[in-house]
């Protein structure tokens, strides 16, 4: 057979595969010695040597002492190794072929966790998503990805190497797009004052799809940190988002004193105190009542970040709520509405009155009565219905002068609820008397000018 072919054959292959050649001989080398112990009268051991420049092979028999060594080596080449030893000679290249490009894949990707790669979308579905990274895969499992972001096939996109895994299938390399040190290795791509250790990315809070807040320090006191993360027009920071799809970035910056810190993290709502519980990690932090919900954010998310970023509880409360004043109660109830409730307030009154009064009438007739009975006399009875007559025309007299009391106070009250209207009554009415007489002083019969 002519092993030259072989061996040219053997080297395109090495090129396409990125594998040396050197390991596809030894390959080949212990695929001929599984094919030479298949064949009549093989020794229980043998070794193969190939001759590159002349493509001879040899296979040498052996024998060997009971602690292994080799005691006789003769040569013992087949003349035609045929048909079924150059079948096991496919198989085992291939598979070692197999594996060398196994070996080589996770050799060029152990110990390159946290690194940012570059790979093309291949497939992608709930569970997960295969990228191509030219010569590897990886894997980007769906609690690795960003929240609603569709990956179409053929997208190129970033990630960051979370774990490189040596596996008996192969290197399995598992790739994170939602991870905060993605964004970390974003920021280091756009900004080269961050890999010179100008500017240092001191803490990192994410909602992966939402919003993303970064404590950034600067080392030099020439540069500024903030500055030089945006970039000139924003130019870096806009790489980022667009990378993130549209997911929005705080830079703030870094500070020694944590009170400091805080108000920085809640930006870009401005804080006006900040109260520390260093043993409880709590901060109460107080801001101005049109601040509040700013400082909060959508949902508290704003809060929740900047808790985060800090690591302290954040408690935010508006100046009003700190002082324990009513909001409500200092926007002031309309007028209307106090006066509304006074004239509720009258009318109980006025039944209460009422009720007094026929209670008076009643007790003043039932006392006159019993003495009237006690004395049993005429004309007793007679003084006493007399009597009768009199304190009923008082008691008469008393109830009448409560109801005119009661219904002074309730005209007061609708006059006084009234009299804001009264301009503006005054006025519409006006307008309708004047412009009843413009209609009046008009023709029936007069032509419209505009005809």
């Amino acid at each position: 057979m002519d092993f030259n072919l072989m061996l040219d054959a053997l080297e395109g292959v090495a090129r396409e595969k990125g594998v040396p050649v050197e390991t596809i001989l030894d390959a080949l080398a212990n695929a001929f010695v599984s094919a030479y112990k298949r064949t009549p009268g093989a020794a229980e051991e043998a070794r193969v040597t190939i001759d590159v420049d002349s493509g001879e092979i040899t296979v040498y028999g052996q024998e060997l002492d009971e602690d292994g060594n080799v005691v006789r080596e003769w040569v013992d080449t087949p003349e035609d190794f045929g048909r079924i030893a150059v079948q096991t000679a496919k198989q085992v290249i291939t598979q070692r072929l197999r594996d060398a490009k196994r070996e080589q894949v996770f050799d060029l990707y152990d110990g390159r966790e946290g690194d940012l790669v570059t790979g093309i979308v291949q497939s992608s579905d709930h569970r997960y998503a295969m990228l191509d990274l030219g010569n590897a895969e990886a894997i980007m499992p769906g609690s690795e990805r960003i929240p609603y972001e569709r990956l179409e096939r053929g997208n190129r996109i970033k990630a960051y190497i979370l774990e490189v895994r040596g596996e008996g299938k192969g290197p399995q390399i598992v790739v994170s797009r939602s991870h905060p040190e993605f964004i970390r290795s974003l920021f280091e791509l756009e900004v080269p004052e961050l890999v010179d250790g100008d500017v240092e990315i001191r803490a990192i809070a994410r909602e992966p799809g939402h919003r993303t807040k970064i404590a950034v320090l600067s080392h030099d006191p020439n540069v500024d940190p903030v500055g030089a993360c945006v970039g000139a027009r924003g130019s870096r920071v806009r790489q980022v988002v667009n990378e993130l799809r549209g997911e929005k970035v705080d830079i703030v910056e870094w500070r020694e004193d944590t009170r400091a810190f805080i108000s920085e993290a809640l930006s870009p709502a401005r804080v006006k105190e900040v109260r520390l519980d260093e043993e409880e990690m709590v901060a109460t932090v107080i801001v101005p009542d049109h601040q509040l919900s700013l400082a909060i954010g959508k949902e508290g998310q704003n809060a929740r970040l900047a808790a985060r970023l800090t690591g302290y509880k954040i408690d935010i409360r508006s100046e009003s709520q700190d002082l324990g004043l009513d909001v409500e109660d200092e926007a002031g109830v309309p007028a209307a509405a106090d006066e509304a409730s006074t004239a509720a307030e009258a009318a109980p009154q006025e039944d209460a009155a009422e009720d007094a009064v026929e209670d008076a009438v009643e007790d003043a007739v039932e006392d006159a009565v019993e003495d009237a009975v006690e004395e049993k006399t005429a004309e007793e009875v007679v003084a006493s219905a007399e009597g009768i007559g009199d304190d009923a025309e008082e008691a008469i007299a008393s109830e009448d002068a409560a109801e005119d009391a009661v219904e002074d106070a309730v005209e007061d009250v609708v006059e006084d609820a009234a009299h804001d209207d009264a301009g503006d009554g005054v006025v519409e009415q006006a307008d309708v008397e004047q412009e009843e007489e413009q209609e009046a002083e008009t023709p029936e019969d007069e032509e419209d000018p505009a005809i």
